[in-house]
């Protein structure tokens, strides 16, 4: 009986709380279906927020070592965040510095930005700014054939840490390192572009110069003054560019900042050695220390050596870039010092026809100034001759023939009408 009891309160305690429990959730019903419905987004903020988000997100390619690409609209903040770079590495990447060029060491990356080619490198990966560009699009075909995507035996594609990896376990290799690789491809696009506009400059100064050799017209003039407007730009963007390689080449600590891999094998070097020291080994360890600075100067001075000489080929072939834009120019000058010469020549040719026909106007003028003498009406005994009119007219026309004849003479004599 008391077990029959006990079950039956149970029950009918489990009744109520059911009872309150619904009574409760229409309450609650009841409250949300009496709230207002939340306010929709209208189209003008979905636009407004994605314009917002379209002036700060730029197009992005990530390429990493190992091949692996992707290309994503990121903003500034999450580049700056990815690449450890400080935002004013981003301005030098904008429109605002789209003609200058730039190479420069931060502590994880190289800000690249030569020509049309912008960049951030980092030990692991590169950031290509727009790269579909149809500029842009040879480097990328580059990247993608000097690093093809490694993959394992089970066909995962290996991550880049990984490689990193088994480079710093291999040690010092033959080849450069990865963000050296980038950087030689990124300079041998851009040299290959300017090449091309040197070769294209050429081809068109030429023919235009030997044109306004033969005849000098406006036409030919207005294609030589826009052909040393396009010589000037061109040997501008060839300046920037080879005075930023001199600027590095002037400077091994600069050099010596851009080797981002031999960085990063040195932090992971310098944290597995504090992990894993102790007191027993502080003379082991400050051996190895000795040892491996040794190794380490003599390691970063032969891959400064390398970095310059790889900077060096692109100089040089910059510098004969430059020399030969200092040639056509140096032709332009000479035919415009020619085209000046051949106008002074016409130019003293007519001053010439000019004398000659001021001494002739002379002559006249004296002949001019005896007949308007005796046109007056004064007394002459020459008027009652006769036919002495015939006789008075050629004597005038000699002597005025003889003056132009003397003044004439005197001119060659003084050598104003030329040889």
């Amino acid at each position: 009986m008391g077990e029959g009891k006990l079950s039956f309160r149970r029950l009918s305690s489990i009744r109520h709380r059911k009872k309150r429990t619904a009574a409760k959730d229409e309450a609650e019903s009841s409250l949300i279906s009496s709230s207002p419905p939340p306010t929709p987004i209208t189209p003008a903020t979905v636009v407004a927020k994605a314009k917002k988000k379209a002036g700060g997100a730029r197009l992005w390619m990530r390429f990493d070592r190992t091949g692996a690409m992707e290309v994503v609209e990121c903003d500034k903040s999450t580049i700056i965040k990815r690449a450890s770079v400080p935002p004013r590495d981003l301005r030098i990447l904008g429109p605002v510095f789209s003609h200058s060029s730039n190479i420069l060491a931060r502590e994880k990356a190289i800000v690249v930005n030569l020509e049309v080619i912008k960049l951030i490198v980092t030990a692991e990966e590169v950031l290509l700014l727009d790269p579909l560009r149809p500029e842009v699009l040879p480097f990328v075909e580059r990247l993608k054939l000097q690093f093809p995507q490694i993959t394992n035996a089970s066909g995962n594609v290996v991550q880049s840490s990984s490689l990193l990896d088994q480079e710093a376990g291999e040690g010092l290799q033959s080849e450069l390192p990865f963000e050296f690789q980038v950087l030689e491809i990124a300079l041998e696009v851009v040299c290959s572009l300017l090449d091309t506009s040197v070769d294209a400059l050429e081809t068109e100064a030429w023919p235009v110069l030997d044109e306004l050799t033969k005849n000098v017209s406006t036409e030919n003039l207005e294609y030589v003054r826009s052909l040393k407007s396009n010589l000037t730009r061109l040997l501008a963007r060839v300046q920037k560019v080879r005075d930023e390689i001199e600027h590095l080449l002037d400077d091994n600590e600069d050099m010596a900042d851009l080797y981002l891999t031999r960085k990063w094998i040195q932090q992971n070097q310098q944290s597995e050695a504090e992990l894993g020291e102790t007191a027993s080994n502080l003379l082991s360890r400050a051996t190895s220390n000795r040892s491996s600075s040794m190794v380490t100067s003599t390691t970063k001075g032969d891959d400064v050596e390398d970095l310059e000489m790889l900077l060096e080929a692109y100089f040089m072939q910059l510098e004969g870039m430059r020399n030969r834009i200092f040639t056509v120019r140096e032709y332009i000058d000479d035919t415009e010092d020619y085209v000046n010469i051949q106008l002074d020549n016409q130019r003293n040719e007519m001053i010439q026809l000019q004398l000659t026909l001021t001494i002739a106007s002379f002559a006249i003028t004296a002949n001019t100034l005896l007949v308007s003498l005796f046109g007056m009406n004064i007394p002459c005994p020459l008027y009652k001759m006769d036919d002495v009119f015939g006789y008075f007219l050629s004597s005038v026309t000699a002597v005025c023939v003889v003056l132009f004849l003397l003044t004439l003479g005197y001119a060659w004599w003084k050598k104003l009408l030329g040889s």
